[in-house]
Formats: structure tokens, C-alpha cells, sequence
């Protein structure tokens, strides 16, 4: 687990094994930043030259690596990046964002090494945060099961100093505890996303929640796992029918916290599925070789929980994640069976590949019955997301347009880049069948759009009338990286839509909404 701290002092000083500076792209040549400036100076005023030499431009995360020749405590300076220069301050959310891809890029070139300072200048309490949580998403790596000798292999840095040259004030500190949190509940995130199927079912995924419960050392933490005898007995007819065509059972794991300040209570729900085959509307090979991916909703959403928790917010979140694997073993549904799902509703299953929502939508159900202000849906649930939005920008598709902007003013102010998409009413008449309330599948074209509609009807009514507050995102293109790592991303899981969650539960607990 890589620890993050800030001290005071002149960064020639800071005693690591790399020191990371940054610098802008200023038309032909290079800018120091604030925080490179005293490295300049403790080099002789030589460092933009010694960078253009080596053929540094300053573009976004170029990294370039510059001998201290003893002139500070560090042997190492990592020079990164930081793109065009402007006016040389870092502004808005998309600033924030850059310089966060930047850190990460520096922090991720460092891997193998045991400690790196980061020199900054008396920067304000959003600029130390963006840096810190660079820091923690880049700090980052998945060995998995590899055997032979661990020394062979580069683990991450496992200490980070922000130094600065004033003393860090109150707010300062909590920034950079709050991104220790972040960066821990989105490292934790990547670990289960990545984690075989060999290895993570749906028995075991829910073990490793209560493992992460017992570890968090928050006590308004509480977690109740229904089995698959449960749920067969309880009536959740998506996730027994997604479920019966494997050896391995569902689960459905709720996990609780409470705030005795809290005026909201959110819900937040996840798309589970430990591996997807398709069951009998079987996908084509390589289709399924990220497939253990499917699950990284329910990782996100019960991670973004223990971190709300951890951050004691005064806010009620409960979290579902709703866990099966999708085979095409004997007892698998078919096209054309009818599932009576949690709460009544009867689904005419047409595509047994469209299993995500089927299990969605008993969660929805059941978040419902809870009566929260709000419930947020995270799920890899179509191939049309990606088609539509590509790899790196996720859909929200909301019920009610306060709510969709607030979420999209939370992913925007966390670093997550999602685009709104419509709800259309024409194609939830596409659904329509003879023999159920509603089908799994709709019209082919606009398939992202279906997909949401069909999990609005899952959705419940408020005591005083009118659904509760909805948003659905599927996050099926961001959620797995299968290019090469770049800023704070690697390759393999992104840990997608944990920032998102917990800055939504933050501005509920601060009544933003």
C-alpha cells in the first residue's frame, strides 16, 4: 500500500529516491513550473537547458529522467510534462484532471522505486489534492499470480512526500488524507476487476467484501450476503435465472453505512457478473477474453461505499452489488423464458447475453423498497456504450434532469468523463412482447438507450408519489483499459466511477442536492 504525507521545506532537501518536478510547453521551449523552479536553481540555473539537450518538449506526461549529480538529497529528478503552458496555473476541473494524468504518468515511470518526492509550490488545498491522487491512481500494479521471485518485479513507489515550501495548513492535510482514501478504494477496485474468474465467483467476490469490512475499521459499517437458496426463496428471478446455468451460485451482497448526522440516503447498485459467456446466446471467443471485467460495477459501487464510510461522511449510502456468472451449462435459461423478477414483474428473456440488467434490475428493486433520495446504477452493460462514446468518456441516462446534471457536475469535478444520453420513449415500445411485461431486449439500433429504459421500470415510486431519483451509468468502455497505460491508468482495470460515487455522496452530505 503506497502512503502519501506532506512535509515542509526546500525541495533540494527532500530525501528520496526521485524527486518529480514539472514543466510546461511554452511555444519552442520549455517553462519551469513553481515547483521546478527551486531544482533550477539548486542545479545552477541549468535545467530547461539539460532538458532541451535530452530532447524534453513538455508535452503531457512526457517523462524524462535528469542525474541530480549531488546537488540535492534526491540521486533522480523525474521531469514531467504538464502540456501547454498558458498562464502557468493550474485552473478548473480540467486543469485539476491534467495535472492528476501528469502526477500519475511520473508516479507510474517510477515503479521499483521505494520512495519519490513531489515538489510543489505553496499551492492551494485543490491543487495538493489533484497532485496526491496522481499520485495514489498511479501507484499502481497487478502481479496476480505470478510466481518466482517478487524482488524481479517492479512494485510501485511505496512512499510518496508532497513537499512544499510553507507549511501545510488543515486543509492541506485533509486533502491529502482524502486521497489516500480514494486512491486505495480505486487500487482495491482494479484488484478485483483483475482478479481471475478462476478465482473471484460469485461466493468469493462477496468473502473479499466482507474481508475489505472487517479491515476497514469503520463501525457504522454493516453487510448482509443473500446465497443463492436465499435468493431463489426470496423471489430475485434475474439473478437465480442469470445464475442457475453455473456450477457457482449468485449472491447478493448489501453492504450499509450510516451517518447519525445524515439527511440523505443514496443507493448505489452494480452490475456483477464474475465472467460472461454469454450463456446460450453465446459470445464469440474473443469476446470473452475481458469478460472478467463484467463485474466492475458491483467492485465500484461497494468500494465508493467503505471510502464514504472511511471518509466519515455524514451521509447514507447502502451499496448492492449483484453477483452471477453467466454460463451455458444445462440448467441455463433460454431464449424465449419468462423470469418473474424480484417484485413481480415478469422479463421475457430474448438474448441471454443481455444478463446485466436482468440482474440490475432485482437490485433496483430491492434499493427501491429502502426508499433512498436517490439510486445510481453502475454497470459494463452494452457494447453500444462503447460503439457510441468509445473507450475513455462513460453514458448517464437519468430520470429526472436535476439529478443527471448533479451527477455529471460530480464526475466532472472528480476527473471522470462522462456524456449524457436521452431516455427515448418510442423505444421502450420495442420491448413490448406477447407473452411478459417486458422483454430484455429491444430495438438493436440505440441498444445503450434500451438497455436504460428497461432498468427504469425497475425503479420505485416515492412514498409521496412520482419515482425516486435514478441515474444509470454504463461505464462498458472506461472500465477496462486493454491498450497501454497512460497517465494514472494502467492496462487492465481503471477502477472507473468510485471518484464519481464518492463526490456525489459528498455533495449530498454537504446539500448540494
Amino acid at each position: 500500500m503506497t502512503t502519501i504525507s506532506i512535509q515542509s521545506g526546500p525541495v533540494a532537501d527532500a530525501a528520496a529516491d526521485a524527486l518529480i518536478v514539472g514543466v510546461y510547453k511554452d511555444g519552442t521551449g520549455i517553462a519551469l513550473s513553481p515547483g521546478a523552479a527551486a531544482v533550477d536553481e539548486a542545479l545552477g540555473g541549468t535545467l530547461a537547458e539539460t532538458l532541451s539537450t535530452l530532447g524534453a518538449t513538455g508535452a503531457a506526461e512526457e517523462t524524462t529522467r535528469v542525474a541530480s549529480g549531488g546537488k540535492l538529497a534526491a540521486p533522480l529528478i523525474l521531469v514531467v510534462g504538464l502540456g501547454d503552458a498558458g498562464d502557468g496555473e493550474v485552473v478548473g476541473a480540467s486543469g485539476l484532471e491534467d495535472l492528476r494524468k501528469a502526477v500519475g504518468a511520473a508516479v507510474r515511470a517510477l515503479a521499483g522505486k521505494a520512495k519519490a518526492a513531489i515538489a510543489l509550490a505553496d499551492s492551494g488545498a485543490e491543487v495538493l489534492a489533484a497532485t496526491a491522487e496522481g499520485a495514489a491512481y498511479g501507484a499502481y500494479t497487478y502481479d496476480g499470480l505470478k510466481t518466482g521471485d517478487a524482488a524481479d518485479r517492479k512494485a510501485p513507489v511505496g512512499e510518496i512526500v508532497l513537499v512544499t515550501t510553507t507549511a501545510p495548513d488543515d486543509d492541506a492535510r485533509a486533502a491529502a488524507a482524502r486521497a489516500q482514501v480514494l486512491g486505495e478504494a480505486v487500487n482495491a477496485t482494479r484488484d478485483l476487476i483483475n482478479t481471475p474468474p478462476s478465482h473471484l465467483f460469485p461466493k468469493a467476490f462477496a468473502e473479499a467484501v466482507e474481508d475489505a469490512v472487517r479491515n476497514a475499521g469503520v463501525g457504522s459499517l454493516s453487510i448482509e450476503v443473500l446465497d443463492d437458496v436465499q435468493l431463489r426463496e426470496g423471489g430475485y428471478g434475474g439473478l437465480t435465472g442469470v445464475g442457475q446455468g453455473s456450477t457457482r451460485g449468485p449472491r447478493l451482497v448489501k453492504l450499509s453505512y450510516t451517518h447519525p448526522e445524515a439527511q440523505r440516503k443514496l443507493a448505489f447498485v452494480g452490475k456483477g457478473i464474475t465472467f460472461d459467456t454469454g450463456g446460450i446466446s453465446l459470445k464469440p471467443a474473443n469476446a470473452m477474453e475481458t469478460m472478467k471485467s463484467d463485474m466492475s460495477g458491483a467492485a465500484a459501487v461497494l468500494h465508493a461505499a467503505l471510502a464514504v464510510a472511511r471518509l466519515g461522511l455524514p451521509v447514507n449510502v447502502t451499496a448492492w452489488a449483484a453477483l452471477a456468472e453467466n454460463m451455458p451449462g444445462g440448467n441455463a435459461i433460454r431464449p424465449s423464458d419468462v423470469l418473474t423478477m424480484f417484485g413481480g414483474k415478469t422479463v421475457e428473456v430474448l438474448n441471454t447475453d443481455a444478463e446485466g440488467r436482468l440482474v440490475l434490475a432485482d437490485a433496483i428493486v430491492a434499493a427501491s423498497a429502502e426508499q433512498p433520495d436517490a439510486i445510481v446504477d453502475v454497470a459494463t452493460l452494452t457494447g453500444a456504450q462503447v460503439l457510441a462514446l468509445g473507450h475513455r468518456t462513460a453514458a448517464v441516462m437519468a430520470n429526472d434532469e436535476e439529478f443527471r446534471v448533479q451527477v455529471e457536475s460530480a464526475a466532472e469535478r472528480a476527473g471522470e468523463d462522462f456524456w449524457p444520453m436521452p431516455l427515448p420513449a418510442h423505444l421502450r415500445k420495442t420491448m413490448d412482447t406477447q407473452v411478459a411485461d417486458i422483454a430484455n431486449i429491444g430495438d438493436r439500433m440505440g441498444g445503450m438507450l434500451v438497455a436504460g429504459l428497461f432498468l427504469q421500470e425497475f425503479v420505485g415510486e416515492r412514498a409521496e408519489g412520482g419515482q425516486i431519483a435514478w441515474a444509470h451509468l454504463d461505464i462498458a468502455g472506461p472500465a477496462f483499459n486493454e491498450s497501454g497505460p497512460y497517465g494514472y491508468v494502467p492496462k487492465g482495470a481503471v477502477g472507473f466511477a468510485v471518484r464519481t460515487l464518492v463526490q456525489l455522496a459528498d455533495d449530498a452530505a454537504n446539500g448540494l442536492y
